[in-house]
Parts: C-alpha cells; structure tokens; sequence
C-alpha cells in the first residue's frame, strides 16, 4: 500500500481499542493490515502511532475529494479507482495530490498533538516544547512531516519513464499546497490578556482550504510530454508554452501546476473508471445538463423532516418543533 499507490484510498478496518500492555503488538498489527511495500511496513513498525496516522490521512483524502468532486461526472468514488490510477488522467493527478497533501498534514498534526512518539511540536524559534505544552500552543511539524513522507514514498529514486514523473511531480504538488497553507499564529499571554508576552507557533491552514486550492489547480492541469534537456542530458517534463517569444521550444510545468498525459473519459457511463452518472443527483439550474450528458433528468418530490421553531430553554437546552416542506430532486436518467 502507498498513498499514492494502485491502492491509494482504500478503507481499512479498525482493530478498536487497545489497552497498554498490548499497544506494541496491536501497532504491529496495524502496520501489517495496511497494504505497504515492505519497506513501508518497517517504517511503520519502527514509528508507534504511524498505522493511525495513515488511516486519519486515508480518510482525509476520500472525504476531501468527495467534497470537492460532488457536483462532477466524476464524484471521486471509491468504485474504479484502482483502475484511475494506472492511467495518466487529471482525476489520476488530483489523487496523488490530494492523497500527499492528506498525509503531509496528518502526520504534522499527529506530532503536535502527541501521537507520533519520534516527533513533537515543530522547531519554531524562541519556542520551547515544554512552554509549548505549558501554553497549549503546540505548532504543526510541517518539517519532520515532509522529510518523513519523501523517505515514505521513496521519492529519492526518480522515476526514468513520463508516468513516474508525472506521478511524482503531482505528489510534490500536494505536499508543497500543504506547505503554501502554514502559517504563523501568535496568542497574547499577561494580565487581562494584554500583550506583555506573546507566544507564536506555526499552524496548518484546515484541510478544506488545501482541498479547494487542488482542485483550482486541478481545473487548471497541464497537459504534459517527455522531452530531453541537452544542457543536462536527461528527459524532463514538457507542457505547451504560456507566454513566451519562442513557442517551438515547449515549457516546463510549474512546481504548483497539476499534469497528466491523457485526456479523461466523459465518466457519463459505467466503465472501469466509474459508475457513471445515471441516478445521480444534481442542480436543475446549475449542473443537471453536464453531469445527465444530455440523457435528461427525472423529478421527485419528497417531504422532509427538519427541526424548526427553537427556543432556547431555561437553563441548558434548546427545544425545537418538527416542521415538514415538500422538496423536488432532480435524479440524472438511465
């Protein structure tokens, strides 16, 4: 397994709790459940608290890709995705985006908050772990994350073919939005909370401002080509020239830019890659045309249930009435 493997986004069960005496074994346990390269089992195994690490990042991944695909042809079901992921498509790229991008940021958050043993806070100046602790303002170890995860996914053996390129460029691309997101936060400490001492710490933006910042990118990819480099005598990456007084001479994709190699399918029908469109909700005045690809769509109306008229009560709680509303669904036809 690799997050940006034939299995990226695959579900993987939870063993429940685990008392002391039996964390050691049940964290081996773990790392051997997970589908990992050999060499990624012996990480796992030497770092407690990574098998949990990788599946809060599985889960951040599948549920952000979801989000931001949920009014597309391709809604970025798990159905098809291993099959994606041999291709060279733009969905191919949001998936090694999106599933770097989740890793990078779990792995950060989980040594801030204690739950990888091998790192802690991040190595912000002037900024003590223990006062850290003390003042509760941990900061995310984007630093040990990146370094980690590049030894994880073996990014040191660059690959010689245009897919382990792309694939590896996409990669980058995740992890560099997640760093594009950290930012500095500062807390005042003194009396009345005046600013006589003030705290600061590196924080990572929320996932959904990474996500969204993919799938902007993601609308944007560029479609690339091999072509070899004569000043360093190796094939580089290749796209079509933006603005530039020599357009025989193609231009190198930037480090934030998504690539791919092929064009998509239309999604539209079940195939390999999907389950097609049929059934699927959508928006009548927004995306019902482009995502029934002209087959139409069928009108439900339905009645629903939603809590109304609260009032907040004396002392600790609101109390609410159950009102009902007719609601039309629009569904794309077979």
């Amino acid at each position: 397994f690799s997050l940006t493997g034939k299995e990226a986004l695959t579900h993987f069960p939870s063993l429940g709790p685990s008392t002391n005496s039996a964390q050691g074994k049940v964290h081996v346990k773990q790392c051997d459940l997970l589908k990992l390269s050999r060499k990624q089992k012996r990480l796992c195994r030497r770092e407690p608290g990574l098998a949990d690490t990788l599946r809060d990042a599985i889960r951040l991944g599948i549920m952000e890709c979801q989000y931001q695909f949920r009014s597309e042809r391709w809604n970025c079901s798990l159905e098809g995705r291993t099959s994606l992921l041999k291709r060279g498509f733009k969905e191919t790229a949001f998936l090694y985006a999106v599933s770097s991008a989740a890793l990078t940021h779990s792995l950060a958050r989980a040594c801030s908050a204690g739950r990888m043993e091998r790192c802690t806070c991040d190595d912000s100046p002037d900024l003590e772990n223990r006062k850290a602790w003390q003042w509760g303002v941990c900061g995310d170890n984007l630093k040990y994350s990146t370094k980690f995860l590049k030894k994880f996914l073996g990014q040191k053996r660059i690959g010689k073919d245009l897919r382990a390129k792309v694939d590896i460029h996409n990669t980058n691309v995740g992890i560099k939005a997640v760093k594009n997101g950290l930012k500095t936060t500062c807390k005042c400490h003194g009396v009345s909370g005046s600013c006589a001492v003030r705290t600061c710490w590196k924080q990572l933006s929320p996932f959904h401002e990474i996500g969204r910042l993919l799938k902007l990118r993601y609308d944007d990819a560029v479609k690339v080509f091999s072509t070899t480099n004569d000043a360093v005598g190796h094939s580089e990456l290749a796209g079509p020239q933006r603005h530039s007084h020599s357009p025989k001479h193609p231009a190198s994709p930037r480090s934030t830019d998504l690539v791919y190699v092929e064009d998509s399918p239309s999604f539209c029908r079940p195939s390999k890659y999907s389950l097609g469109t049929a059934g699927r909700t959508c928006s009548r005045e927004g995306n019902c045309d482009s995502m029934c690809c002209g087959r139409g769509y069928n009108t439900q109306s339905r009645l629903v249930t939603f809590s109304c008229h609260c009032q907040v009560q004396w002392c600790c709680y609101v109390e609410c009435q159950q009102c009902m509303q007719e609601e039309v669904v629009y569904s794309c036809k077979q």
